[in-house]
């Protein structure tokens, strides 16, 4: 696969906390709704 940078796009600030705490947040909220599914067999 080729790498491609175009500078009509932003780059995400991958170093920056909120970036962190977002994925977190999106992660504990995808294992919440596995779980809240799992539990109540929907």
């Amino acid at each position: 696969m080729t790498h491609w940078h175009d500078t009509m796009v932003d780059q995400p600030d991958t170093s920056s906390a909120a970036y962190a705490a977002g994925w977190t947040i999106s992660g504990l909220a995808v294992f919440g709704v596995v779980v809240c599914v799992w539990v109540l067999g929907i």
